[in-house]
């Protein structure tokens, strides 16, 4: 990392999030802000998300061009490339978009197949984030999902003609999911050449479907041991293949293809956070500020016209938040957090006899004031995280 010259804000990234809160099938394991798309206000909102970006340039007026957009979900594939354009716009004329700029947009296999790419590119994007989720079919039927195995792999095959940058999610640790199962899948999914593979165990939330089908005894999640073997797996296959972990589930071939804006996240960086529910956190005057939008569409298109000037103190982090957050998400990546931001946020030292316990079991490692998590030290970071916390 650089030299610290402050614990967190724009200096160490400066990024856009684009909530698009409609999908065609909610998913049952999902736990994000969505709505059916048959029940989408479309230009009302993209009017108002623009509005959004704008305003926001009263709250940060020293904040400069921005380093990332992502537009996230719900699904922003089903927005049409000149709906992109006018969010874009909105961004480049508020605060301006840098020419490196990484421009992420989600999208599931069958909207890559009928969406217009080279008009998403033309519009700015750089980055696809295809919602793959599985290789196999009876997979992608018990995730709920609208595709098969032939139209994800496609999909994938069709983004990389028109984008350098292209990343493949993936959910495993199913239910009865064997390491021989996975290992196939998984080999499929690296044959198709995508430059970033975003890995995640499946998690039963209480308030989704599936969380309501465990807690019922419908479903019974794959113990954590069965897990564990599955991640270390995983982290086997990726690093022989060239795509190394450089975070807990996200896999790049190199550093040019590693999310931009992710690591805006885990470095303690500033996002605006825009679209209904949208989260973000910014920096002014050495204090940090958590935002979230209005969470229903039609809330967040009338509270955009009364959006006032300044801050609500209401939205103030206290000081051990930011440095738990910090350690938190600092960890996740492979290249790990400088503990000085976080002791000089809290005023606290990490408490060093369980740093010396921890790297002394093979967990983390320190080089210099530099944290980081070991491979082993990943399937335990949630733990670790909350032992160190000042």
């Amino acid at each position: 990392m650089t030299q610290v010259f402050a614990p967190f804000g724009p200096h160490f990234g400066f990024g856009l999030y684009v909530h698009w809160p409609y999908c065609a099938r909610i998913c049952p394991y999902c736990d994000f802000n969505v709505y059916a798309a048959k029940d989408r206000v479309t230009e009302p909102l993209v009017s108002a998300i623009a509005g959004d970006i704008r305003a926001h340039r009263r709250k940060v007026p020293e904040h400069g061009a921005l380093d990332t957009v992502y537009f996230g979900g719900g699904t922003p594939a089903l927005l049409r490339p000149e709906q992109v354009a006018e969010i874009l716009k909105a961004a480049s004329d508020t605060f301006g978009i840098k020419e490196s700029a990484e421009i992420t947009l989600e999208a599931n296999p069958n909207d890559v197949l009928r969406a217009d790419l080279p008009g998403l590119r033309r519009a700015g994007v750089t980055r696809l984030s295809i919602g793959v989720q599985s290789m196999r079919d009876a997979a992608l039927a018990f995730l709920g999902r609208d595709h098969d195995a032939e139209a994800g792999a496609e999909a994938v095959k069709r983004a990389l003609k028109v984008f350098e940058s292209v990343s493949m999610d993936l959910i495993y640790a199913r239910p009865g999911q064997s390491p021989a199962n996975w290992e196939a899948e998984l080999a499929d999914a690296l044959a198709l050449g995508a430059p970033h593979l975003s890995l995640y165990e499946l998690t039963f939330e209480p308030a989704t479907a599936f969380g309501k089908a465990a807690a019922r005894g419908d479903i019974v999640p794959m113990p954590d041991d069965a897990q564990a073997d599955l991640y270390e797996l995983t982290q086997q296959m990726t690093l022989r293949a060239g795509m190394p972990a450089y975070e807990v589930s996200n896999h790049a071939a190199s550093p040019a293809h590693q999310s931009r804006h992710n690591l805006v996240y885990w470095r303690g960086g500033d996002w605006i956070g825009v679209g209904p529910g949208a989260h973000g956190r910014l920096s002014v005057s050495g204090n940090r500020y958590a935002t979230e939008a209005e969470r229903r569409p039609e809330a967040y298109i009338a509270g955009v016209q009364m959006l006032q000037e300044g801050w609500a103190d209401a939205g103030k982090l206290p000081p051990l938040d930011i440095a738990r957050e910090l350690l938190a998400m600092g960890l996740r990546a492979a290249e790990g957090v400088d503990l000085r931001r976080v002791e000089l946020v809290s005023g606290k030292q990490v408490p060093r006899d369980k740093l010396a316990v921890f790297a002394e079991q093979g967990w983390v490692k320190m080089q210099g004031s530099e944290l980081s998590l070991t491979e082993s030290g990943r399937l335990l970071a949630d733990a670790l995280t909350a032992q160190l916390a000042p």
